[in-house]
C-alpha cells in the first residue's frame, strides 16, 4: 500500500509510546476493536521494535513506526514488520519509495517545498499546535494544492474535527486514544471506547472538482 492508501484508512492514527512488549498486542487489539486500524509505534523506547513485530500479527492492523530519524532506522523498522514509517522531519536522501512508505514531517513552507521536490505529496505537520495548526494548514492550501497533511502534535479529541474539516487534511495523529495510565492499568475497554469515538470522526468527502 502507498502512504496515501494507509492514511485514508482511518481519520485518527494513534501515536503510541509502548514501554512493555507485553502490552503491545492487547493495546493494538483494543484500538482495532474500536475501529482504528492504522497504528504508529514510536521508536522512543527499547521495546519499540519488538512491539512493532508483535502488533504486526494482529488481524486487521496496519502497524507503522514513528520517530524514524534516518535511513538505517527506516530499514530496521521495515525489517521488524512496519508497513509505513513516520519521521518528525525530512530525511536527507530519502524519498517516498523505500523499504516502507515514508510520511515525513514538515513545519515550514521551505521544508514543504523541499519535500515536494523530493517526490513527496503527503506530509506530517509537526508539531502542529506550535507551528500554526489549523491556520497554517489553511495558509498552505492555496500555494501547495498538491500537498496533503496528517497534522500531529497537540491534536486532541477537542480539536481533531476542526483539522479533519480542512480539504488538505487526510487524517490526524494523536496520543489521546491510548492514555499512558490506561495502558499501564491494562484498561483496554477504555481504550476501545476512546478509539471508537475517534473512528467516528469521519473525514469529509473530497471537494468536487470544477471544469
Amino acid at each position: 500500500m502507498s502512504i496515501a492508501d494507509i492514511l485514508s484508512k482511518s481519520p485518527v492514527i494513534p501515536v503510541l509510546v509502548v514501554d512493555d512488549v507485553n502490552s503491545a498486542v492487547p493495546l493494538g487489539r483494543a484500538l482495532v476493536a474500536g475501529g482504528l486500524t492504522v497504528l504508529e509505534v514510536t521508536l522512543r523506547t527499547p521495546a519499540a521494535m519488538d512491539c512493532i513485530a508483535a502488533m504486526s500479527e494482529i488481524e486487521g492492523a496496519i502497524v507503522g513506526a514513528g520517530t524514524v530519524l534516518n535511513r538505517d532506522m527506516r530499514r530496521a523498522a521495515a525489517d521488524a514488520g512496519a508497513k509505513f514509517v513516520v519521521s518528525p522531519g525530512l530525511i536527507e536522501g530519502e524519498g517516498p519509495e523505500g523499504p516502507a512508505p515514508l510520511l515525513p514531517g514538515i513545519a515550514t513552507a521551505t521544508e514543504l517545498i523541499a519535500g515536494l521536490a523530493a517526490g513527496f505529496t503527503h506530509f506530517k505537520l509537526f508539531p502542529a499546535n506550535i507551528v500554526g495548526g489549523v491556520d497554517a494548514l489553511k495558509a498552505f492550501q492555496s500555494p501547495f494544492q498538491q500537498a496533503t497533511f496528517c497534522p500531529t502534535g497537540g491534536v486532541s479529541a477537542k480539536n481533531a474535527a476542526e483539522y479533519l474539516a480542512l480539504p488538505n487534511v487526510i487524517c490526524v495523529g494523536g496520543s489521546w486514544v491510548a492514555p499512558a495510565e490506561a495502558v499501564r492499568a491494562g484498561d483496554w475497554d477504555r481504550i476501545t471506547t476512546l478509539a471508537r469515538e475517534a473512528a467516528a470522526l469521519a473525514p469529509k468527502a473530497p471537494a468536487a472538482v470544477e471544469g
